[in-house]
């Protein structure tokens, strides 16, 4: 059974939200779920939300001998790579979906980035530690595609365009997304098992 963290991204993913929907429809016999709740999902503060994951991974997943699986939308996606690049938990993570990103540096960024994630803006770049798969939108209006492929290839991700799904998020209809649960599985079962790192 997978340890699933959701990582919201801004603003919190609300009920109607497949990362919400999730938990409520697979978290019985398919999957443990802990959600990374944050103090401000108006105002994200890059630090407070790395701190928030550190301390929750060290509460829900003391050991390595329980890794978790991070599945993160939109700001999360960027929540996962600030959090690699520093912690020193890494080893408990398994693997990382990472789905729509948004585009926080591109040429138009300055403009086009809300205030409140200007914190975030020199994004982090570095590889990931762990296996990750990037699923993004053809018409994402937060990010192109092509913009999101070149963060997959910084990060070291696996890299899947999904066709016009919007922010891929309860606004662009995506309801319970059996599509990208179904993926998330197949693609978990490639990885093989690593021992503990602790």
């Amino acid at each position: 059974m997978s340890h699933i963290f959701i990582l919201p991204g801004w603003d919190d993913s609300g009920p109607d939200h497949w990362q919400s929907r999730w938990a409520v429809l697979h978290g019985t016999q398919e999957a443990r779920f802990t959600r990374v709740e944050q103090d401000d999902w108006h105002q994200p503060l890059r630090g407070d939300w790395m701190m928030r994951l550190d301390e929750t991974l060290m509460v829900e997943a003391p050991s390595s001998a329980d890794p978790v699986v991070l599945v993160a939308h939109s700001l999360g996606c960027h929540l996962v790579a600030a959090w690699a690049a520093h912690s020193r938990h890494v080893g408990r993570v398994k693997a990382a979906l990472l789905v729509a990103p948004p585009d926080l540096d591109g040429p138009d960024a300055s403009a086009t980035v809300p205030p409140q994630l200007h914190g975030w803006r020199r994004v982090v770049r570095q590889a990931l530690p762990f296996p990750a798969l990037m699923l993004a939108s053809s018409n994402d209006p937060y990010g192109t595609a092509a913009r999101s492929a070149g963060l997959a290839h910084d990060w070291g991700a696996e890299f899947e365009v999904l066709g016009p799904m919007g922010h891929v998020n309860a606004a662009s209809g995506q309801g319970d997304w059996p599509e990208g649960w179904a993926r998330l599985q197949d693609w978990l079962a490639t990885i093989p098992v690593k021992p503990p790192a602790d």
